[in-house]
């Protein structure tokens, strides 16, 4: 007759245990794909805020003697230039960095811009309703239904161009489904207990929205925030690439792609290199705003 007891690891394999214990855990909570995704994220950041200083050349300093010169790595290329330079003698790398600050910070105050705009009208829609609400929703439905693109050629037909017009034309970028949101959250919050004791013990609306229900579908507008910004920073390159965008001296990823698409044959780094920018921007913030989708939505649990 055998034992089958389990014999307990000993002292010296116990501590190998707890760390292959750890690591799974580690490697379970944040898998590989997240942490690449957050590292990318975090050096783009950091380019953005310290692009003055890490800047080789002024953005904009032009040298028609280094007009269309190759990357360094390749024939004809100079490490003054480690990406090369575009049809002005212009550094890429500079153009680079400072592009990544200008698209980054458009695409993130437009994004808090339309979700403090929609979190406000979904907000009223919900606690007026009535005509209130049917004229914000009329709204939701019209600005869902008319491309984006309409709206933004005919805002900066009418009222010019300029970096301010254009932030906040990014701001008026996916407001609606915020207000969407926010508004069947807070009609579902203003049945539940909490929001019905704040509303008997005599506290105002305002309180009641801000101080009750907004902490509770903060997490849900969070997560619809990580996943507009990507769209955001294309819908602010491609409004760019077509020149209705950043409007030089300024530079930005679309700007570049815009400038660099009459050289694809003869200089391919004036736009290979910001569209991998682009491409690997939009990407790690995507595969965040999944992950932080995952952890916070209550359905998914």
């Amino acid at each position: 007759m055998t034992d089958n007891t389990a014999i307990p690891p000993s002292p010296a394999e116990r501590p190998r245990n707890d760390q292959r214990f750890r690591r799974r855990h580690f490697f379970k909570r944040y898998p590989p794909l997240v942490m690449i995704a957050g590292l990318l994220l975090s050096i783009l950041i950091l380019v953005a805020i310290f692009a003055p200083l890490i800047a080789p050349y002024e953005y904009s300093a032009i040298d028609l003697r280094a007009r269309l010169q190759a990357p360094a790595w390749m024939d004809g290329g100079d490490w003054k230039h480690l990406l090369g330079s575009d049809n002005l003698g212009r550094d890429v790398l500079s153009r680079l960095f400072h592009s990544i600050r200008m698209s980054l910070l458009v695409a993130a105050i437009g994004t808090v811009i339309g979700a403090i705009l929609g979190t406000a009208l979904g907000f009223l829609a919900a606690h007026f309703r009535g005509w209130v609400d049917d004229l914000v929703m009329i709204a939701v439905d019209f600005q869902a239904s008319l491309p984006f693109f309409i709206i933004a050629l005919t805002l900066l037909a009418f009222l010019g161009n300029s970096i301010m017009l254009f932030i906040m034309l990014m701001g008026i970028y996916g407001w609606e489904r915020y207000a969407r949101i926010t508004r069947g959250l807070a009609l579902s919050a203003m049945t539940h207990g909490y929001a019905v004791s704040a509303k008997t013990l005599g506290a105002n609306p305002v309180r009641i929205y801000l101080r009750h229900i907004l902490p509770n579908i903060s997490s849900t507008l969070i997560v619809y925030m990580t996943l507009n910004f990507p769209a955001t920073i294309i819908m602010e390159t491609s409004l760019s690439f077509l020149g209705i965008g950043i409007q030089p001296p300024m530079t930005s990823l679309g700007n570049m792609l815009g400038f660099g698409r009459d050289y694809l044959t003869t200089a391919w780094w004036i736009t290979v290199f910001p569209g991998i920018t682009i491409f690997l921007a939009t990407l790690s913030m995507s595969i965040l705003g999944d992950w932080v989708r995952d952890k916070l939505d209550p359905t998914l649990k």
